[in-house]
């Protein structure tokens, strides 16, 4: 990877997403619109509390925005957090193909120094 790929990494980001509990709680939220701890505990094998835990987790990393619903809060997915994960990926993938790329033609290389 690139140094300028690898600076514009952000950890805590995609140690958030690296959860599977928390990537499903993303797309409930994304297909949902919104939700409760209480919604979305209904849909994932997690207690109500351990919900609020991990929502806490992508709420740090900006991926979802809470707003006081009663005696709970209502979360959302922060899009403009979420294209930023994505446009990171995308740079992560394009500085891994360059570097494979950079291994076969020093693996196509040898193969033909060793065929003369």
């Amino acid at each position: 990877m690139s140094t300028a790929a690898a600076e514009t990494v952000d950890d805590d980001l995609w140690s958030a997403i690296g959860d599977p509990t928390r990537r499903r709680m993303l797309d409930l939220l994304l297909i949902e619109g919104a939700g409760t701890a209480t919604t979305l505990s209904r849909h994932l094998p997690v207690t109500r509390q351990a919900v609020a835990k991990h929502l806490g987790v992508l709420d740090r990393a900006g991926l979802v925005r809470a707003t006081p619903a009663g005696r709970e809060k209502r979360y959302r997915v922060e899009e403009a957090q979420l294209t930023r994960a994505v446009a990171q990926l995308a740079s992560v993938g394009s500085a891994w193909d360059a570097r494979l790329q950079r291994i076969k033609r020093i693996a196509e290389a040898i193969q033909r120094a060793q065929q003369d």
